[in-house]
């Protein structure tokens, strides 16, 4: 996508973390992002779609816009979350268009994960 095209669209999220390390190897085991570090207080991630970072920070204040990952197998990434440290804050639900949880990282932040299956 050239700069044109990518006018008025989000084009980075940053999450704060209080673990960087923790961090980057929750979302790079669940997820697959990958990870380029700047130094010990921010490091950048690509999903292959979007691009982040995450910032070193003293703690984690709940709330915000709530950012929404998609998933073909729900159950799947689910266990792939609680077994490397994130928790489930809201348990799966049914929507119009298909189905979604919430999991807390292990930093505290809080995303979605949906699927239309």
């Amino acid at each position: 996508m050239n700069q044109e095209e990518q006018d008025r669209r989000v084009d980075y999220i940053e999450f704060p973390t209080t673990n960087m390390k923790k961090t980057e190897a929750f979302y790079t085991a669940v997820f697959g992002w990958e990870f380029t570090d700047y130094g010990p207080d921010y490091a950048s991630f690509a999903d292959g779609r979007m691009n982040g970072g995450f910032r070193a920070e003293k703690e984690v204040e709940p709330g915000g816009p709530l950012i929404v990952v998609y998933a073909k197998n729900l159950e799947e990434l689910e266990t792939s979350i609680k077994e490397r440290g994130g928790s489930i804050v809201k348990e799966t639900f049914e929507f119009p268009g298909g189905r979604r949880f919430h999991f807390a990282d292990p930093s505290g932040n809080v995303l979605a994960v949906w699927s239309d299956r």
